[in-house]
């Protein structure tokens, strides 16, 4: 069983699919973690985001690699856990451009796919069920109000003891939805085959029971 969970930022995909995976036993890919972690090479590099041919190059050659950890997946490069680091301000900031590149989408999509061969896998992002996995035994499309996800990026990096400014943070998610939404290469959309859920109002154990059942009516 493969299961695609796509959404705009901060909708609740990673924390469903972190719960979905440890419940049915699948393995949890994370390919946001993958598009930030590119994200942070460029910055660290000090790339020009329009050098294409070395962001692709440092895509194809220094793939994040996950690893499990105390306190829940852990993303690595270059022997460096960057768990938090990729989930900076400055990283936030220029994801969307990076993961506008098309030739950039083409690798990563290609490393996300090495894993569906594998079955019994979950991932999440914004083009999981309509390109990386297009059949994927169950799809769901999580979406929540722009306010709403602010106010849960604004939580989570408090807790994290990162930069926290709602308003700030609130026009990211804005600007990040727009980008994400119209750009040419693999943008995200609902795939015709997913279920839509709004955690606009509800909590995560009602998510997730709306998921089990979809679950289980697909046997």
């Amino acid at each position: 069983m493969n299961i695609a969970i796509d959404g705009p930022a901060s909708s609740g995909k990673s924390t469903i699919a972190k719960k979905l995976a440890k419940e049915f036993g699948l393995t949890y890919l994370d390919t946001g973690a993958m598009y930030r972690s590119l994200t942070y090479l460029v910055l660290s590099h000090g790339l020009s985001k329009d050098d294409i041919q070395a962001i692709v190059e440092l895509a194809k050659t220094t793939p994040c690699e996950f690893k499990k950890g105390e306190e829940g997946q852990e993303v690595w490069l270059n022997g460096e856990n960057v768990t938090l680091a990729i989930r900076g301000p400055e990283v936030t900031a220029n994801v969307s451009e990076i993961s506008a590149i098309p030739e950039v989408r083409q690798v990563l999509v290609d490393q996300q796919r090495a894993y569906i061969g594998r079955g019994r896998v979950i991932m999440d992002g914004r083009d999981i069920g309509t390109v990386v996995m297009p059949n994927a035994d169950v799809k769901i499309f999580l979406t929540a109000s722009a306010k709403e996800r602010a106010k849960r990026r604004f939580k989570e990096n408090q807790e994290k003891g990162l930069p926290a400014d709602y308003e700030a943070i609130y026009q990211q998610i804005l600007e990040r939805d727009y980008y994400d939404s119209h750009r040419e290469h693999s943008p995200l959309k609902k795939a015709e085959d997913a279920v839509s859920i709004d955690t606009s109002t509800i909590g995560i154990d009602q998510v997730l029971d709306k998921i089990r059942q979809i679950i289980h009516e697909k046997g």
